[in-house]
Parts: structure tokens; C-alpha cells; sequence
């Protein structure tokens, strides 16, 4: 049955493909209609996503207004005052300045240092080099917390593959031993932060974070979710790189302000109680950052959720010294990204085995997750590649009506309206921008605007395509699989247009 599941997101994608291109062909003037009807709900779904990615923004612009520390001491009490912070920073081959930039923000934290226990999570495989940089930042950092520990992940553990959730739970096993239960530290009352090495903090970060955890019912049942913003080297990402960084950003945006349906990504923060609960993360799979929600969810039999925050966290968008090389790596890391899809087979095949969880959130789940997969393979190829395929393989008879006159028309018009939609992405990745440097001018403003015209090209060579090619090699198994792919960083400064 695990088998079967894992062929469903790729099964379902290219029976999409394969029906778009023979019904084409065989009937026409159906798929046209469809066409038609896709392309209105692709704009009323544009549309609704462009009001929850305002609403998240001024949320956020809001919260980064606000002294958390202040507030939390104001509203809770002495609450705060329990609560220590885990941070965890897996690392395999960053170079210094890297890591040295993400500690600079923690040890720069409106925060008690006295409640930060960090840890620098090396893993064996970035040999001597890793361990020279654990060696310089715990000199220069090491006292700067209430504890600091260098771990290092041994390569070749049975049952495990090199990637960041055996590294995390390697460490959070470490921590626990060294530090939290010699001190006896209650397990409800840590909250573990696991940050992507290039992860930088607000100062208000772990205020936000304490005061949402102590402010909201049942905290030990949520993993606390900030947004990505993937600008800490954008000035230095070319215009397709730029594009992508801010749509995975304006996506998690969206997603936080539809909580109902937001599951964990990349960085976030979850109480060390419910990691011990679940027995930390599968150190035997690539997308730990989304399986680890449904660890939590299926262990609490769907009593569990993803709090959003509202706040951000900045990290690296992706670039590599040269532009084809930074196209390959922007593909690698979607790819990566989309296969999530792996979630799916282990999902379905838990929600079949736990009769405690409520059918009506399995069946939710599961339509959500699925759909989300599928359209992230299908919907881009359809729009703007197989949405013109009636016109091609239709025939003279179906050439000759008016509905092969009137499809590209009224595809050329959806597709219009959805640019009001991209427009207003534009301003908002504008004004998200970090401190200008100082070649940056007025016509570059213009130039970050009009980058936005490539999305239709993201959304296919950087969305569709990984999405499609992660799912067929889950669908293909065996060493179609993928392994975990590390997304090279640098700090090689470089004015970019």
C-alpha cells in the first residue's frame, strides 16, 4: 500500500497531462470550455491569495513595530521568566561569515541571553573546515549565552540519510543529555528554535515568540511558524533569483493568514516536549521541515496545528558566483522543496491506521495536501503552455468556430487582470526590501519592478517543472529517489541588476 501512495501525486499529475494533450485532440471544443472556466478560477484564486499576502504584510509591518520584550513582561508577568530557547543551527560546509552573520543577530536578540541555549550542529562530512568555523564562532560567541555547544553529526548512522533532520535530532539528543536534563530543565517549558545556518532573527524574534507561545491555548500542541524572507543577500540575486526568493516568501504570506491550512517550512520553533513525545525528527528523510507537523499531528491524533506569527526571519535568497550556476541551484533546491510530495504516501497511509483522528480532518487534510502538490506540477503548464493546445491539435472543423476565435482572447484578457495581482507583489517586494546599498539608484526601482514579468517563467522552469520531476522520481522509487541537497551559501559581494 506504501508503494501505491507514493505513486499517486506523480500518477495524478501526468494523467493531467496526458488528458489535457489527447482531449485536445479528441475533443476540442470541451477542453477549450475548460480551459475557459480554469482560467477564471486561477484569477478569483489570484485575486483571493493577492488580499490574505496584504493582510499577512501589514500584520507583519505592524508586529515589527512593536518592543515584544516590553509587551511580554507587561502582559505576562513573571511567565517569561521559565522559559528558555533552544536554538538549533545545522551546518555542513558555510563558510565563516555565514554562520558568523546568523549569531551576530542572536547575540544582538531584545531577549535575556540568559535564556538562550544554542547549539552549532556540524555534521562530520564538512570535515576540517566546519569544525575550524564551530571553533571560531564558539570563541568569539561562546559566552555571550546561557549555554553554547558544538555537535557534530556522525556520517554513516544506520537507518539514516546525511540531511538536516538526522543532524537536528543528533543535537537535540546531545543538548538534552549535556545540558537540559543535568539541569533539570522542564521539557514544557523550552521552546527549540531550528534555524537554516543562514537564518538571521529580529531583535523582537524570541519576544514575539515567547509571548505567542504563553498567550495561546494549548501551546505545547503547535509548532510556531515565522515568514521566510529570503533577502539577506537579494541585492547580490539576479532578476529570476529575486523572483523566486520573493514568490516562496509572498506564498508562506499568504499562508499565514489561512492558519487552518498552514503547515511548518524551513526554520521554525517547537516546545522540546513535543519533541521528546515524538522522538525528535525522521532522521531518514529529505523534507523534515513538513514531516515533522505530521509527526506532531498524527502523535496527538490531530490535536495539533501550525501557529503563525506573523513576524519574519530573514535568510539567503539563492545565489552562486555565476548566473547558469545560480539557475542550477534555484532548480535543485525546488526540486528539494517539492519533494515534499513524500509526505503524502506517509500521511494517508497514518490517517488509515489511527481511528481517533476525526475523519472529517483526514479527509480535509488529505484533499489539501494532495491538491497542493498537484497544482503545484499541473497548474502553470496548464494556463500558460496547454492552455493553447484546442488551437494546435483541435482540427480545421474546430479551427473554423468561434470558439478557437475566442480562447486565446479570452485567455490573453484572465491573464490581464491576473497582472493587477502581480503588480501588487511587485510593490510589496519593493517595499520589503532591506537597507539599500549605495549603488543602488533610482532606476533600479523600475528594474525590480518589471522583474515581475518573468514570473510566468518562474512559475513554470522554477514551480511546475521540479514540482513535476520531484513527484515522477517518487513515483519511480528506487534510485530515481532523491537525497538531501544542500543550497550553497557564500557572501561573495556583487552588484546585481
Amino acid at each position: 500500500m506504501r508503494r501505491f501512495l507514493e505513486i499517486v501525486p506523480g500518477g495524478l499529475a501526468w494523467l493531467t497531462i496526458f488528458l489535457m494533450v489527447s482531449l485536445s485532440w479528441r475533443l476540442p471544443t470541451v477542453v477549450s470550455v475548460f480551459i475557459i472556466i480554469f482560467d477564471i478560477y486561477w484569477l478569483l484564486k489570484t485575486v483571493y491569495l493577492s488580499l490574505h499576502l496584504r493582510t499577512t504584510f501589514g500584520e507583519m509591518r505592524k508586529n515589527l513595530k512593536i518592543d515584544w520584550f516590553q509587551k511580554l513582561k507587561d502582559e505576562t508577568g513573571n511567565k517569561w521568566k521559565g522559559i528558555y530557547h533552544l536554538v538549533i543551527l545545522p551546518m555542513y560546509k558555510e563558510p565563516y561569515e555565514v554562520v558568523r552573520e546568523s549569531f551576530l543577530r542572536l547575540a544582538e536578540a531584545n531577549y535575556v541571553k540568559d535564556k538562550l541555549i544554542v547549539v552549532l550542529a556540524i555534521e562530520e562530512l564538512g570535515g576540517e573546515a566546519a569544525i575550524r568555523v564551530a571553533q571560531k564562532i564558539e570563541t568569539e560567541f561562546g559566552k555571550k549565552f546561557f549555554k553554547f555547544l558544538s555537535t557534530r553529526h556522525p556520517a554513516n548512522l544506520a537507518n539514516e540519510i546525511p540531511g538536516k533532520g538526522s543532524n537536528e535530532t543528533w543535537a537535540a539528543k546531545r543538548v538534552k543529555e549535556m545540558v537540559i536534563d543535568p539541569l533539570k530543565i522542564d521539557y514544557q517549558k523550552i521552546l527549540v528554535s531550528v534555524f537554516d545556518i543562514d537564518t538571521q532573527t529580529p531583535r523582537d524574534y524570541f519576544g514575539r515568540l515567547t509571548y505567542i507561545f504563553l498567550t495561546k491555548e494549548k501551546p505545547l500542541r503547535a509548532i510556531y511558524q515565522p515568514i521566510p524572507l529570503f533577502t539577506n543577500n537579494i541585492y547580490e540575486a539576479p532578476a529570476l533569483a529575486r523572483v523566486v526568493a520573493f514568490s516562496s516568501t509572498f506564498w508562506q504570506m499568504m499562508q499565514q493568514s489561512r492558519p487552518e491550512r498552514l503547515t511548518s517550512f524551513s526554520s521554525q520553533s517547537i516546545p522540546f516536549q513535543t519533541l521528546v513525545d515524538i522522538n525528535f525528527w525522521h532522521a531518514n528523510i529529505v523534507s523534515e521541515d513538513s514531516r515533522i507537523f505530521w509527526q506532531c499531528y498524527i502523535h496527538y491524533h490531530g490535536d495539533f496545528r501550525v501557529e503563525p506569527l506573523l513576524f519574519p526571519v530573514s535568510m539567503d535568497a539563492n545565489v552562486a558566483p555565476s548566473f547558469w550556476q545560480t539557475m542550477k541551484n534555484i532548480y535543485k533546491q525546488q526540486r528539494r522543496w517539492g519533494w515534499g510530495a513524500e509526505n503524502i504516501p506517509y500521511l494517508l497511509g497514518e490517517f488509515r491506521s489511527d481511528p481517533q483522528i476525526p475523519k472529517k480532518k483526514k479527509w480535509y487534510w488529505s484533499f489539501n495536501v494532495i491538491e497542493g502538490f498537484h497544482s503545484w506540477a499541473t497548474n502553470s503548464i496548464m494556463i500558460f503552455l496547454l492552455g493553447w493546445l484546442p488551437l494546435f491539435l483541435g482540427g480545421r472543423s474546430f479551427n473554423y468556430s468561434l470558439l478557437s476565435y475566442s480562447l486565446p482572447q479570452i485567455t490573453r484578457f484572465v491573464m490581464s487582470l491576473a497582472m493587477v495581482g502581480v503588480a501588487s507583489s511587485a510593490i510589496i517586494s519593493i517595499m520589503l526590501l532591506p537597507p539599500r546599498p549605495e549603488w543602488f539608484k533610482l532606476k533600479h526601482y523600475f528594474i525590480y519592478f518589471i522583474q515581475w514579468l518573468l514570473m510566468p517563467l518562474t512559475l513554470i522552469v522554477f514551480g511546475a517543472l521540479p514540482g513535476l520531476e520531484s513527484q515522477t522520481r517518487l513515483m519511480l522509487g528506487g534510485r530515481f529517489r532523491l537525497g538531501f541537497w544542500v543550497t550553497p551559501k557564500s557572501r561573495e559581494k556583487r552588484k546585481s541588476s
